[in-house]
């Protein structure tokens, strides 16, 4: 298989970084879940980073099957405050509709330039961000439920606590 050309391994390049940033993101998030005292949620985040490591990971490993030069950058620091668990939850949406855009402008790269091998590789982030928005989009389903009850966001927390790691 040859190697990738310097536009796909590029963009597989930022898009490890785009993984790591949501990690770091998802970690904030969940620290500050732990200030306000909402372990359910901030354990539910400490889930999404550790899944956000893997999905770098399973790149930066793609990219080394493939011929090396992974290149990584600075990440920005990630916002410490929320302002509310409802608040949060549309950050954690608009952000993973931001990566699903992201994989698809990879997506199209790797059509133009017919590397089957990246296509296939890019099927299981397609899918996988699937559940990436429908996650956040049910939660915050939920939270807007509870409404300003302290005991619904009590029990959105309780049932965000009960996420097992994916197979």
């Amino acid at each position: 298989m040859p190697q990738l050309s310097e536009k796909i391994r590029d963009a597989l390049n930022n898009q490890i970084n785009l993984e790591l940033a949501s990690a770091y993101t998802y970690l904030s998030m969940s620290s500050y879940c732990d200030e306000i005292n909402l372990q359910g949620a901030s354990a539910w985040l400490r889930l999404q980073w550790e899944e956000e490591l893997a999905h770098a990971t399973k790149l930066v490993d793609y990219i080394a099957e493939r011929g090396g030069g992974v290149r990584l950058s600075a990440i920005a620091g990630p916002l410490a405050e929320f302002g509310s668990l409802l608040n949060l939850f549309r950050q954690v949406l608009q952000h993973e509709e931001e990566v699903t855009q992201a994989i698809y402008r990879i997506y199209d790269i790797a059509a133009a330039e017919k590397d089957y091998a990246v296509q296939a590789l890019l099927d299981w982030y397609v899918n996988e961000q699937v559940e990436e928005e429908n996650s956040p989009r049910e939660i915050i389903s939920m939270l807007e439920l509870a409404g300003d009850s302290p005991s619904g966001l009590l029990m959105v927390d309780r049932h965000l606590a009960g996420r097992t790691r994916g197979p």
